[in-house]
């Protein structure tokens, strides 16, 4: 079987972000309202790398 690839914690972060996504208060850095799902989990992913949580590294595009 496959490692998992975020942390359990990583994962309960990501899923508070979503829930603030969900209930709309999440905001961007600028302090705009974040409306996109993807730029929403995409901060979930670098609030959880910054805290140090195990988050795998991004794919690189060719």
């Amino acid at each position: 079987m496959a490692s998992k690839k975020y942390s359990d914690k990583a994962q309960e972060k990501v899923g508070k972000v979503m829930e603030e996504f969900k209930e709309g208060k999440l905001k961007s850095s600028s302090g705009d309202k974040v409306t996109n799902r993807k730029q929403a989990i995409a901060i979930g992913i670098s609030e959880a790398k910054e805290a140090g949580l195990k988050v795998p590294k991004q794919k690189k595009s060719k």
